[in-house]
């Protein structure tokens, strides 16, 4: 579809805004979950406010990416966008836990429509390497709202109160709809219109329910038996859901897509991501906290440093992609970088300026960013168009899949390892406790968060160096800069990829989109 390129911009940025509230609710609530559930009298219920928001945009993830390939991305985009809101006013004003709990699953559930047709939508109208561009520009919605949204939630539980946490999407998605409802283009997919696989669907919410318990459950000597039984029941669950996606006539996930190099590589790097920096994120400031013995304000500057790295070097290898149309450097690059960084991490000596695991944090941000919105743009373009809903889904699935699983276990390691270091008593104390306490505790204290994260960082540096080896299997050449037809030639029997090497076009799936030109 040609767009002027004023007409593309507005667009970008309209789906930016957009992307950029349904992001910022996984951030902006942090700061307010101890007086949301204080207020609503339910302390116990209080992780499920943001595990509700999460499991749902995860579970729903393959169902709207199919959506948008049946029925176009404009209308599920506008009908999420809509969902938001409506569930946003009803987070606000929740009476009990039960009912914000409940809001907040379909107000996830709004969040993966806008994330996924985003990037969709910009997939329809522009060709693979504007693609590149763009989605870089719509992926630093997360970052801007990592840095954005604690200090802004804070900022709003303490002058407005917590309603206002959700109502804030109101007035600024409010516009954006109706904006979005006046700028989006008319998509044509061009794929088959047909059933939702609701078995596979059923079978993916089963294995993510239970994959979400069992993480939770594991880590708890009380739960153990109830933790392995929902873990073998989701390994069940995501087998079943192999099976049934392999005989599926419309798949969710078609698995025939897997057949492209790029677009196994890309879907295995995007899982990189997930498990090997979203991971570790949420544990920085308590670590430096407890082994810097740094405020909770200056051990909050580590987090930023690495969002702020992977913020900037998402738009150059963007811009970059878009002007030459070479990807493969920045995938290699990228998880490289990254792996020096957290393995520097890993034996950095306690006692350093801080400026020193800044630096290094920060380039593991920089490392990732030159591949993480890249690898997205690079799958929908090994895929035909009528599937691009599905390949984006695909992508963000398996990072927030990975994600989930090693948050979990980072924190499950980091709580085990600490307690077992230290005696039960010193192991409880808060960080200003321990800062008030003699020195010889804060030295053991120091300690034992060393002995415990050196490993972590050894092995997520370890991921990025498997993400290396991966991005090494991606073909050379050139993301293509010309549309795609919506309905692409019946006798095109075959297509290249990278420097030359031809595959049937059944495997590939034969989009003019997917074709690289080769140097």
């Amino acid at each position: 579809m040609n767009l002027s390129p004023l007409r593309i911009r507005l667009l970008v940025g309209a789906l930016f805004v957009v992307s950029f509230l349904g992001a910022l609710d996984h951030t902006i609530v942090s700061t307010s979950l101890a007086t949301i559930a204080g207020e609503l009298d339910a302390l116990a219920q209080m992780s499920w406010i943001i595990v509700a928001y999460t499991l749902a945009s995860t579970v729903l993830m393959p169902v709207i990416g199919r959506l948008g390939d049946m029925i176009g991305p404009r209308l599920v985009f506008l009908v999420s966008l809509a969902v938001f809101l409506a569930a946003s006013l009803a987070c606000g004003f929740a009476p009990g836990m039960t009912a914000l709990i409940v809001a907040r699953v379909v107000q996830g559930v709004g969040s993966a429509g806008l994330h996924l047709m985003s990037q969709t939508i910009v997939a329809h109208v522009t060709t693979p390497r504007q693609r590149a561009r763009y989605m870089s520009v719509i992926g630093a919605a997360f970052p801007v709202a990592i840095l954005a949204g604690p200090v802004l939630g804070g900022v709003i539980v303490d002058t407005w109160g917590w309603p206002w946490v959700f109502w804030i999407n109101l007035p600024l998605g409010g516009a954006a709809l109706a904006f979005a409802a006046f700028a989006l283009p008319h998509v044509e997919s061009g794929a088959e219109r047909g059933r939702i696989d609701v078995a596979g669907a059923l079978a993916f919410a089963v294995a993510m329910v239970s994959l979400v318990l069992a993480v939770t459950w594991l880590g708890d000597p009380a739960a153990l038996g109830a933790g392995l039984a929902c873990a073998a029941l989701s390994a069940t669950g995501f087998a079943v859901f192999v099976l049934v996606e392999f005989r599926a006539s419309h798949p969710l996930v078609p698995l025939r897509l897997f057949a492209d190099r790029r677009m196994a590589a890309s879907t295995a790097l995007s899982a990189v991501i997930g498990v090997g920096l979203f991971s570790v994120t949420a544990y920085l400031p308590t670590f430096f906290q407890m082994a810097y013995r740094t405020s909770a304000t200056v051990s909050g500057l580590v987090p930023i440093a690495t969002v702020f790295g992977m913020l900037v070097s998402s738009l150059f290898s963007g811009w970059l992609v878009g002007r030459t149309g070479r990807y493969r450097r920045f995938a290699i690059a990228g998880p490289l970088l990254a792996s020096f960084g957290l393995g520097a991490m890993a034996v950095l000596p306690l006692g350093l300026p801080l400026w020193v695991p800044m630096a290094l944090m920060a380039l593991v941000g920089i490392g990732t960013g030159l591949f993480m919105s890249l690898v997205v743009a690079v799958a929908q373009s090994s895929a035909p168009r009528s599937a691009t809903g599905a390949a984006t889904a695909a992508v963000n699935l398996v990072r927030q899949i990975g994600s989930t699983v090693a948050t979990a276990i980072v924190g499950g390691v980091i709580g085990a390892g600490v307690a077992a270091a230290l005696v039960s008593e010193v192991a409880a104390l808060t960080p200003q406790e321990v800062h008030a306490a003699p020195a010889a505790v804060q030295d053991a204290v120091a300690r034992a968060y060393g002995d415990v994260m050196g490993p972590v960082f050894g092995a997520l540096a370890l991921v990025y160096l498997l993400g290396f080896v991966i991005a090494l299997l991606l073909p050379a050449g050139r993301l293509s800069d010309e549309h795609a037809p919506a309905h692409p030639p019946a006798a095109e029997p075959t297509r290249l990829v990278g420097r030359g090497h031809p595959i049937p076009q059944a495997a590939a799936g034969g989009p003019a989109s997917s074709r690289e030109e080769t140097p």
